[in-house]
């Protein structure tokens, strides 16, 4: 498996490639890529956006809005290769919008 930091490395090009801008949150026990996703999205950029996320190699991911009322999606990564989560789509308790 890749580093986290390849990881972390490899969503961010792949969100990129599906024409968004992807930000990175640090926090202690992973990284998280994170896109604002616009209220109008074309159909195939949607394909686009889930087709990154779900082939990235992150631990968990999701959609969803901000307490701003912004929409985004985004992967989390574990910093430990131990700690990968199985489950991809897993929210974990540690994750804050």
């Amino acid at each position: 498996m890749p580093s986290p930091e390849a990881r972390v490395d490899c969503i961010a090009a792949r969100l990129s490639a599906a024409g968004f801008a992807p930000r990175l949150r640090d926090h202690d026990d992973y990284t998280q890529v994170e896109v604002d996703v616009p209220d109008q999205v074309p159909a195939a950029r949607w394909g686009a956006l889930l087709e990154a996320l779900l082939r990235s190699g992150a631990d968990w991911w999701g959609l969803g809005s901000t307490r701003h009322g912004r929409r985004i999606a985004w992967a989390g990564v574990n910093k430990d290769p131990r700690g990968s989560c199985c489950c991809p789509g897993a929210w974990p308790s540690a994750v804050r919008s």
